[in-house]
This record gives structure tokens, C-alpha cells and sequence, in this order.
């Protein structure tokens, strides 16, 4: 497991904290990025409830990608952290597939407790879910 660390300056608008973990894809690391998540999510002054949202949401995209992984590759997790907002991202190797089913019950909890869900495919061995929680966002009713 390798975890590394980037900050850079984006103008005056101030620093971008950009956090890295590369893990095996496997359901036994999760817990890694669940700690990972609620820390940096408090890091931005999070609320409780908005951190522990935050933590499910990338528990469940990661068990939505870990399903199509190959076996014995890592899970990359990418945190962005800007000013009241981070973006997460999820990928993993995949056999072919190349977009998570977005009309399944776990699709539908991701919706719920991120501000922003979002599939990327970048090519068709690649799988990635991309998360944005800003804190004090209001949820729609």
C-alpha cells in the first residue's frame, strides 16, 4: 500500500490539496479509505453527518468497482480538496468493462449523499466513479 501526498498553488486563489492512496482492490483495504475519507472530509471543516455521508458514498462506489476489478490489481483513490468542496475519484483495472450500472440500487445511494456522482471512462479496461461533496450543501427535499 502507497499513499502520497501532493499540494500545490492555483493562483491566488489559494492551495489545492490533492491526496493519493493506491491500495489492492480488495474489500479487506476499505477501511483504509473509509479513515482516509472522514479525515479529510474534517480537514474542510465537514459537519458530522456531511463526513459520514461522505464516507458511505465512497465505501459504496468502491464496492460497485471492486465487483468488476481484476483480481490481484489496486484501487487508486484520488481526494481533491478545495476550499469548501472535495471531489473524490475511484477507479479500478477492468475485463472489458467500462461503466458501473447507473440504474441500481447502489447508484442510487451514491446519489443521495454526494452532491455529484459521475462515471468516467477513460478507456475500455478502466472503471472510475467520480464523487463531489461541498460542505453545507443543501440536499433537495
Amino acid at each position: 500500500m502507497t499513499e502520497e501526498t501532493e499540494m500545490r498553488v492555483e493562483g491566488e486563489a489559494g492551495i489545492r490539496d490533492v491526496v493519493s492512496i493506491r491500495l489492492p482492490a480488495a474489500s479487506a483495504y476499505l477501511s483504509v479509505l473509509r479513515t482516509a475519507t472522514a479525515g479529510l472530509a474534517a480537514r474542510l471543516d465537514f459537519t458530522l453527518d456531511e463526513i459520514e455521508d461522505l464516507r458511505i458514498a465512497v465505501d459504496e462506489a468502491c464496492a460497485m468497482l471492486l465487483s468488476e476489478a481484476v483480481p490481484g490489481t489496486d484501487l487508486t483513490a484520488e481526494f481533491e480538496l478545495t476550499g469548501q468542496e472535495m471531489q473524490v475519484r475511484v477507479e479500478v483495472a477492468t475485463a472489458g468493462t467500462s461503466a458501473p450500472k447507473r440504474d441500481d440500487f447502489a447508484w442510487m445511494v451514491l446519489t443521495a449523499l454526494a452532491d455529484d456522482v459521475d462515471a468516467v471512462t477513460d478507456s475500455p479496461d478502466r472503471m472510475a466513479i467520480v464523487l463531489r461533496k461541498r460542505r453545507g450543501a443543501a440536499r433537495p427535499a
